[in-house]
């Protein structure tokens, strides 16, 4: 499966953005899919996850309650809705798939085989 992830920019403290991880290749409803966010000299962090043929989803604690994670199988994209966002947010955000997590492994960039190329998203005033 190839990903392509897109929707990040310059935003606001306090503004939202949505970002778009689009599917080709494969039919993303049968992966887990997260993302995961990289900050200049850190490592790559968790930031939310879908379930593979469902829609449960799972979040990093600095995201719980602002960020939302959301399939659109008929478009093959998932989606992660960036509400009330920090300057600390500010990062590269990558979006991965596989095929195969349990739940325990959704948070571990390790664990997944696909990647999309990234983007960027800054909020700052």
């Amino acid at each position: 499966v190839q990903l392509q992830a897109c929707g990040g920019g310059l935003v606001q403290p306090g503004g939202s953005l949505r970002l778009s991880c689009a599917a080709s290749g494969r039919r993303l409803s049968g992966y887990s899919v997260g993302w995961f966010q990289q900050a200049p000299g850190k490592e790559r962090e968790f930031v939310a996850a879908i379930k593979s043929y469902g829609s449960s989803t799972y979040y990093g604690d600095s995201v719980k309650g602002r960020f939302t994670m959301s399939r659109d199988n008929a478009k093959n994209t998932v989606y992660l809705q960036m509400n009330s966002l920090k300057v600390e947010d500010t990062a590269v955000y990558y979006c991965a798939a596989d095929p195969a997590l349990i739940t325990s492994s959704l948070s571990y960039p390790d664990r997944y085989d696909y990647w999309g190329q990234g983007t960027q998203v800054t909020v700052s005033s």
